[in-house]
């Protein structure tokens, strides 16, 4: 497996500038167009800290914020902030920046589960992450308390399905 590697060596900044095809008739961005970037930036940053190739695991808690205009600037921040075996967590903050006026404002927010994938299009190992800054351990911490909630979650819900199934007569 491949040497840990720093935060501040996979982090991201990607731009997007929000183009009418981008847009409903109000002018405002899409949500989806807005979710789509957000996924690139975190594919981006997750291959940075693997340095291989990435699969979208899953999505949590994806908050919109403020409206995105047609003009406008999306900056996309995407940093490593948990590695497990296989996967890692990527948070994206999307800032808007008023190309005009030079106004920055907080639209939209998500963390994204990548699972990296080996030459054999099968899950691999990552490397491990090496935390530089108080910041970098409190998004760990948080990275880490979000998996257990996920896990859980998983965990209820296949024992509801399981109580759901032998209530029912169901295979």
């Amino acid at each position: 497996m491949a040497a840990a590697r720093k935060v501040s060596d996979s982090e991201t900044l990607m731009t997007h500038r929000a183009l009418p095809e981008d847009a409903n008739p109000a002018g405002n961005v899409h949500g989806g167009v807005i979710l789509k970037h957000i996924d690139l930036a975190g594919a981006v940053c997750a291959m940075r800290h693997a340095r291989m190739g990435v699969v979208t695991a899953s999505i949590d808690r994806m908050e919109f914020k403020a409206p995105v205009h047609v003009g406008e600037l999306m900056l996309l921040y995407a940093s490593v902030n948990r590695v497990g075996k296989q996967s890692m967590e990527i948070g994206v903050r999307v800032v808007v920046e008023n190309l005009m006026t030079g106004e920055l404002r907080h639209a939209a927010s998500a963390y994204l589960t990548f699972v990296a994938m080996g030459p054999d299009r099968k899950p691999a190992p990552t490397p491990d992450l090496i935390l530089e800054t108080p910041t970098h351990e409190r998004r760990n911490r948080e990275a880490e308390m979000r998996r257990k909630l996920r896990l859980e979650e998983r965990q209820r819900e296949r024992q509801a399905q399981e109580s759901e199934k032998i209530s029912h007569g169901n295979p």
